[in-house]
């Protein structure tokens, strides 16, 4: 049954860019949530299963946007080729920040990911030369076809996004069922313990941020296709990109396959929403408006919307008088 339920929402999900326009802002909107629920479920494969609150996967998503790119303009590869060294430089720099960081726990290994992530884009804003500094960088424009992943309209990158969401989520249920979603677990539970009954926690951790990292790093390629243009302070931000990231995870129930998707689906949206409707009443209310509904949601239910599903499923039945 739920197979099925899977299969009709992907088909569902694929259909509806066929009634809306385009060129028009729903399907940008939806295309950005897709992106996001995406680099979640990335996320997610550290944050969720091994509780390692990363704040600094902003680092591995610019390392993808800057790569694929810096490789168009200077060598007219494809973006799919670039694609593959982001994967590649993705899951290298995630290799190399956890083997100082995989020792540190809870806020310690928060802040020092999100240290990464700014040393990124202080790099990225001083090599002008290469990424084009402050003043940001575009991608080449090109003639139109897959293999340079210049669409007309916005259905082809939707669909694209879609694609990516899809992988990222097999390859995050395929970790979750197999033996290393196990020792992730343990880990989460208790490293302790998990070290007792003979788990290597050092290289299923550094295992897990490599994958994560390498994902993230792909995805920014095609947040680059999508967008056209970025600087460091966008690929590279930490409430813009790394915040984002986890936010959807844990709006929508880490540790999950459907969090990710459910939080980024409601988050994106409402976060545009404000923005358009309530930007130019006041400054600084839509912002207000957007943070107010997300903390009423995280004290509503602390680990995610997911959560509430459960709870009204084993909610125990009164007795009859």
């Amino acid at each position: 049954m739920s197979r099925a339920l899977v299969a009709l929402a992907l088909l569902a999900a694929a259909l509806l860019p066929l009634a809306l326009e385009s060129e028009g802002y729903a399907i940008h909107v939806l295309t950005l949530a897709l992106l996001f629920a995406a680099l979640g479920q990335a996320w997610n494969i550290v944050g969720g299963l091994a509780n390692q609150m990363s704040l600094g996967h902003a680092a591995f998503f610019g390392i993808g946007a800057y790569a694929a790119t810096i490789l168009q303009i200077r060598f007219g590869l494809s973006p799919w080729l670039g694609l593959v060294v982001a994967l590649a430089l993705g899951g290298l720099a995630a290799a190399l920040i956890s083997l100082p960081t995989m020792r540190l726990r809870g806020h310690y290994f928060a802040l020092a990911t999100l240290a990464c992530g700014e040393v990124m884009r202080v790099i990225a804003n001083t090599a002008a030369p290469l990424t084009g500094g402050p003043a940001g960088i575009s991608v080449p424009f090109g003639a139109e076809g897959v293999w340079m992943m210049r669409f007309e309209g916005g259905r082809p990158i939707y669909w694209l996004m879609l694609g990516a969401l899809v992988v990222v989520t097999v390859v995050f249920e395929v970790i979750r069922r197999g033996a290393l979603g196990y020792r992730l677990r343990a880990v989460r539970e208790n490293i302790a313990a998990a070290e007792a009954i003979g788990v290597d926690t050092a290289r299923v951790k550094l295992q897990a941020a490599v994958i994560s990292g390498a994902l993230t790093a792909a995805l920014g390629v095609l947040y680059a296709q999508f967008n056209f243009f970025f600087d460091p302070d966008t690929v590279f931000g930490v409430a813009s990109i790394s915040v984002r990231i986890a936010l959807m995870a844990i709006i929508g129930g880490i540790g999950t396959a459907a969090g990710p998707i459910l939080g980024a689906l409601i988050v994106i949206p409402l976060e545009e929403f404000a923005n358009a409707a309530l930007s130019d009443r006041a400054a600084g209310l839509s912002q207000l408006v957007y943070g107010a509904v997300l903390i009423a949601m995280v004290l509503v239910e602390p680990r995610g919307l997911m959560a509430l599903r459960f709870s009204w499923t084993f909610r125990p039945r009164r007795a009859s008088a």
